[in-house]
């Protein structure tokens, strides 16, 4: 990518950080990812307002544990990004934005064994509950994404851990759970959404 088409992707992407809750106290805006907010002289992060395009944040540095999916909008304090999740974390000390997210061309492919092998179920739209839409297993061993990205959730009504799947990274491939993220401890996946661009 050369020198022009960075600036341009970088203005595409822009969110706030703030180190209170409600948008008090230091902030930063960031238009390209952050590998350590530490880094930046930050303690933590209390609140977000994300104006442009989704992010995914993590709850360490380096991009790893716990994810949490940002859509624009403002989150005020830490339950605004984790309030639905069974882990609830106030930590969130990595993000970055999430380039592929196209809601209106977004396709996944759902395997019912590792390494995309038995029974498959593509899907274009968002489900509150794979079971209720026909998928007989409470877990989803591989997946591949064929456009744009999606957050899976642990319990069905889009709750529980979130794992992001992106078309662009690992090529859009999820083999095995241990590839949905760092904090991945099965493959339990029972709602599944398109990301917001």
């Amino acid at each position: 990518m050369n020198p022009q088409e960075q600036l341009e992707q970088r203005g595409k992407f822009r969110m706030t950080v703030f180190e209170e809750e409600y948008f008090q106290g230091k902030s930063c805006e960031f238009t390209f990812e952050c590998q350590n907010i530490l880094d930046r002289d930050f303690r933590k992060i209390r609140s977000i307002k994300v104006e442009n395009c989704p992010w995914v944040g993590y709850e360490y540095p380096e991009f790893q544990g716990q994810q949490f999916i940002l859509e624009k909008g403002d989150y005020p304090c830490y339950q605004a990004w984790s309030g639905n999740s069974s882990y609830r974390t106030e930590h969130m000390l990595s993000f970055r934005p999430i380039k592929c997210a196209n809601h209106s061309d977004s396709k996944i492919t759902l395997y019912e064994c590792e390494d995309f092998m038995g029974r498959k179920f593509e899907m274009c739209e968002d489900y509150p509950s794979l079971q209720a839409m026909g998928w007989c297993s409470k877990d989803v061993p591989s997946i591949k994404v064929n456009s744009g990205a999606w957050v899976g959730y642990q319990f069905p009504g889009y709750r529980g851990y979130q794992y992001i799947f992106e078309r662009d990274r690992h090529q859009g491939e999820y083999r095995c759970y241990k590839e949905y993220g760092t904090q991945a401890h099965t493959n339990q996946i029972q709602s599944m959404r398109r990301i917001q661009q």
